[in-house]
């Protein structure tokens, strides 16, 4: 990790979503309604060889809870949506479909495959419907289970 790096992943994660927030919070309490919705990543959890990676999005996670303590008297809900490996042009290029990269991915997945991306748009409207009005400061992991699954030291204990 370089500090160059850290800052231009801390930049394009941290500093872009508290701007967008400043932009449309103001219009938000005019109206006393208003959801946002971060978007982090299972890898908040830890990823190795992605520390900026990692800290800007569990920061995404710490943004959604301070922001939700600190917005709800306004009617504002803030929530996160946190992807594990989804189907993406990006991750046919890291794990070509039949490659063993895509096995050995895949076999750490609980569900034995990778996440569409409409599984995760479907997430963020949910959290930006009414039936959501009641939930805030919550971060929602889509992610074939993989948030959930024992560390292999456990398995077989």
């Amino acid at each position: 990790m370089t500090l160059d790096n850290f800052d231009a992943v801390i930049d394009l994660n941290l500093r872009v979503a508290i701007q967008t927030v400043q932009a449309v919070v103001p219009s938000m309490k005019a109206k006393k309604w208003g959801r946002i919705v971060n978007i982090s990543s299972i890898a908040a959890l830890g990823a190795q060889d992605r520390t900026s990676y990692t800290i800007a999005k569990a920061g995404m996670i710490s943004f959604a809870r301070t922001w939700a303590l600190e917005l709800v008297s306004s009617g504002i809900t803030v929530n996160t949506v946190a992807p594990g490996g989804i189907e993406t042009e990006m991750a046919k290029r890291i794990c070509p479909p039949g490659s063993e990269v895509e096995k050995r991915s895949i076999s750490g997945i609980p569900m034995k495959r990778f996440g569409k991306p409409s599984e995760v748009a479907a997430t963020i409207g949910f959290f930006f419907s009414e039936e959501a009005g009641y939930i805030t400061g919550q971060t929602l992991f889509v992610d074939g289970g993989c948030s959930i699954d024992v560390h292999p030291y456990y398995k077989g204990r």
